[in-house]
């Protein structure tokens, strides 16, 4: 007779759909040993930066915003649209990361130490949806404003290590992750420039004080 743990470990079997430990899981193990020799004070700071640190790309776009409201209407375009990418490649991730279902790596390797709590079965590990998301804002903003988008990127990157640090994803999670934010997000950034002229139209009219005269 079945009882009902092994039911439960039955189900839970099934949900655990892909290992990635096969490709980098040592590297994985690597870091998050040099996590748990690091100073307390180090891994709660990293903790606190990759659970909360999306929102800083929120503030980003709207530095790019109000610095928009002196430019001209492509790069006004590129900076309203960056919130739009940032959904748009989050939901082709979404569907990739539902395709493939990997296993969270704290969960396949569960005598690793981790930072911060692991994720719960079914939250699935690849692509991160932190790196992607990082990265597509950074793009947008690049391709309006280079030292923004420079900035941007370098706390994408942070972001991305962050995930790998405090124990929740693999490195190619990250990688993957990462590429993912970049080349969805690149040719969008590049296309929301063709809504310049729209942009011209509302600064002409009821939205001329929030989207400045350029």
């Amino acid at each position: 007779m079945t009882t009902t743990p092994q039911v439960g470990a039955l189900l839970a079997h099934r949900l655990l759909a892909y290992d990635g430990s096969r490709i980098d899981g040592g590297l994985y193990t690597t870091v998050t040993r040099w996590a748990q020799d690091a100073p307390h004070w180090l891994d709660q700071v990293i903790k606190v930066w990759s659970n909360f640190g999306l929102g800083l790309f929120a503030v980003f776009m709207i530095w790019g915003w109000l610095k928009a409201r002196r430019a001209d209407s492509v790069v006004m375009a590129r900076v309203l649209a960056s919130p739009l990418i940032v959904v748009a490649v989050y939901a082709v991730n979404s569907v990739l990361k539902g395709m493939v279902q990997e296993v969270r790596p704290c969960q396949q390797l569960p005598a690793t130490v981790t930072v911060d709590a692991c994720p719960g079965v079914g939250d699935w590990s690849f692509p991160s949806n932190h790196s992607v998301i990082a990265f597509s804002a950074a793009v947008a903003l690049l391709l309006a404003y280079r030292k923004l988008g420079a900035v941007a990127l370098v706390a994408a990157a942070l972001m991305a290590a962050s995930r790998v640090w405090i124990g929740v994803h693999y490195p190619h999670d990250v990688l993957v992750g990462s590429l993912i934010g970049i080349v969805v997000g690149l040719p969008l950034a590049v296309l929301a420039g063709k809504a310049a002229p729209l942009v011209d139209r509302l600064r002409g009219g009821a939205l001329g004080a929030a989207l400045g005269s350029g």
